[in-house]
């Protein structure tokens, strides 16, 4: 049904509602892009070029390096609203583009992706992360792999903090096969990287030797 809606219903930007496409020159236009200086782990903004920024400096992370197109601001907010709860699907290939555009392509032999909740998934009809992980699979000609599967019903990282977070998400995730050496693991958005040190700390028990995280925006807060 959401499919049909998408194709049926004229096309609007899902930022603004305004326009003839999914996402406006004027809104495009608003996006923050991720530029360096970035901090070279997590991928923070920061002043100077560092090696690890006060965000990531001190925790154990899992994953090798963490990059993001945009921040997540009030128009990637209003984007990835519409992309997830309703339905707007071909805003993945938009999502993709900018990414494309702002990161450069890991060295990996495939890519992974964080799966949806189960119960979330049946609503929505539809995993973001999975489907911005293909269209980045075209573009940079690498395969996808669904080397993560959920341990069980998901709680909603929305509105807990840091802490909480890190808590919610320890046993989330559990491998789903060998996965390869290299990987790309796409999120949608990078907040305070709780779900994407989880989800690379189990691809590394299942084989992975090094993990670059890769999403679409990422929560934007004082770094250096």
């Amino acid at each position: 049904m959401a499919r049909l809606l998408d194709l049926l219903l004229p096309l609007r930007c899902a930022a603004c509602g305004r326009g003839e496409r999914l996402l406006c020159g004027r809104c495009r236009a608003e996006l923050v892009p991720l530029r360096p200086p970035l901090c070279a782990r997590c991928g923070a903004p920061t002043a100077w070029p560092v090696e690890r920024c006060s965000e990531c400096a001190g925790r154990r992370l899992a994953f090798r390096t963490a990059r993001a197109a945009v921040g997540y601001d009030r128009t990637a907010r209003a984007l990835v609203l519409g992309w997830k709860e309703r339905g707007l699907r071909r805003l993945a290939g938009e999502a993709a583009a900018l990414v494309a555009e702002a990161v450069e392509r890991p060295e990996a032999e495939a890519i992974a992706f964080v799966p949806g909740d189960a119960e979330r998934l049946l609503w929505r009809g539809h995993n973001t992360a999975e489907a911005l992980a293909r269209a980045l699979a075209e573009r940079w000609e690498l395969p996808v792999v669904a080397a993560l599967a959920r341990t069980g019903r998901a709680p909603r990282q929305r509105g807990r903090g840091r802490a909480e977070r890190r808590v919610n998400v320890r046993s989330a995730f559990r491998p789903r096969g060998d996965a390869p050496r290299r990987l790309v693991l796409v999120d949608d958005v990078y907040t305070t990287g709780a779900t994407a040190n989880a989800a690379a700390s189990t691809l590394r028990r299942g084989g992975a030797r090094t993990v670059d995280v890769v999403t679409f925006a990422r929560a934007l807060r004082t770094a250096a």
